[in-house]
Order: structure tokens, then C-alpha cells, then sequence
């Protein structure tokens, strides 16, 4: 008997872009997505029907569903958990999350926009003025600091030095206040098909959440302070 394949159902809606894809063995098959941040409630189970029906398959085909857990929207993590929930539950498959900021910085990295001799990689998921949600990481892609909440001014990733990437739907908003010499922007957005590496990774490792109790990470406060702690 032929061995069952892998698929996923990748669901992101943390920020103002809807996209919902469905992945084969870590290569995205069908893809959907709109950019119009007041329509996810009515967009994402459509288009979970629309990449399930484009491949002529059924939820129960699939191996998993992921989700991206925010931080991000309030309202768009609630619809995206809640498809995805009800998606495994209907079906009886496990459920994926993963971190937005860590689907970001992967998009970056697959999209060649990493420059030659970066020290760092920040990705800033917008929020509301200047606000963001951001962390550190490594050229590589690896986490170096927590999620938080960040105000940005002038004082903000003081303690970064050379090469940096500024990369997300919030990176362009604190170029002119971040003007430093090796400090690089990118504007990107978090999208469905960018998720299938990582959720991949999380399949084969069985990493899975507790459907029932999963809740999205909202990181709603913000508190304007300036790190001392040197990261390098």
C-alpha cells in the first residue's frame, strides 16, 4: 500500500492580508489570498473550501491544519484559530501554530533579502502608530529574544550593531525614526504558503497544540522602554 502523503492546511489572517493555502510534502499546491483586512471573517472558510476543492481533496485527507498564532490582529487571530479549530476537530486531525514573527523572518530568508553581512534580523508586525511587535534574530533565523510589545523611537534597538533587516508590515513606518548607517528595511507580509516549511518541521516533529484549549498569542500591551541588555 502507497504510503499516505503529507499535507497541510496553512491559515494566516494576523494582520491585513487573508491568505489561506494547502501544501503537499512541504510544496504549496493551492493558494488564496485577499487583501482586504475587513473581509477575513467572510474570506478564510471559502477559501479553505477553495484550495481543498482546487486539489479534489477533503479535510480528512490532510494530515494537519496550521495556523499562524499572531501576535497580530485581535480580530483576524480570532478568525484564524477558530477555522482552524474547528477544521481539526470536524475532522480529527492535530493543529499546528506558528509564531507570525518566525513565519516572517522565514519569508525573508527564502526570499533572498537578507543583505550580505547581517548582524541581526528584526521583524515588526505593525500594531498602531508607532508600535510594533518584534524580537531579535540570528542571520540564520533563530529566536534570540522573546515576542514583545515596542514603541519605537530614535532610542530603540540601540544596543543592534552593523548589518540589520528590518523586515514586516510595520518595518517602512520606523525607517525614518530607526535612520542609522547598516539599518536595512523590507516591507513583508505574513502569508499562507509561506508557512509550509515551518509547519513541515512541526509535522514530522509531531508538535502539535491542544486543540481544545489552544488560544492565540494577542500581546495587546505595550510599555515604552529602552533595553540596556546587550544582545551581541
Amino acid at each position: 500500500m502507497a504510503s499516505r502523503k503529507s499535507r497541510i492546511i496553512l491559515i494566516e489572517t494576523s494582520a491585513s492580508l487573508c491568505s489561506v493555502a494547502l501544501a503537499e510534502e512541504g510544496r504549496e499546491i493551492a493558494y488564496r489570498e485577499s487583501s482586504d483586512g475587513r473581509q477575513h471573517a467572510a474570506l478564510t472558510a471559502p477559501f479553505v473550501k477553495e484550495v481543498l476543492d482546487e486539489a479534489g481533496l477533503k479535510v480528512a485527507d490532510c494530515s494537519a491544519v496550521a495556523v499562524s498564532a499572531g501576535p497580530g490582529s485581535y480580530t483576524g487571530l480570532r478568525v484564524g484559530s477558530s477555522t482552524a479549530k474547528g477544521l481539526c476537530f470536524g475532522a480529527g486531525i492535530p493543529l499546528i501554530s506558528l509564531s507570525t514573527p518566525d513565519i516572517i523572518v522565514s519569508k525573508a530568508l527564502a526570499g533572498g533579502l537578507v543583505p550580505a553581512g547581517c548582524s541581526a534580523i528584526v521583524p515588526m508586525i505593525d500594531a498602531r502608530r508607532m508600535e510594533v511587535y518584534s524580537a531579535v534574530y540570528s542571520p540564520a533565523g533563530e529566536r534570540l529574544t522573546e515576542i514583545a510589545p515596542v514603541v519605537v523611537d530614535s532610542e530603540s534597538f540601540a544596543d543592534l550593531e552593523g548589518t540589520v533587516l528590518f523586515v514586516g508590515d510595520g518595518a517602512l513606518k520606523c525607517r525614518e525614526v530607526l535612520d542609522r548607517p547598516g539599518f536595512v528595511f523590507e516591507e513583508v507580509f505574513a502569508d499562507a504558503a509561506s508557512m509550509a516549511p515551518l509547519a513541515f518541521k512541526k509535522l514530522e516533529a509531531r508538535e502539535y497544540e491542544n486543540t481544545a484549549y489552544f488560544e492565540p498569542f494577542y500581546l495587546k500591551d505595550f510599555v515604552a522602554t529602552v533595553s540596556r541588555k546587550k544582545l551581541f
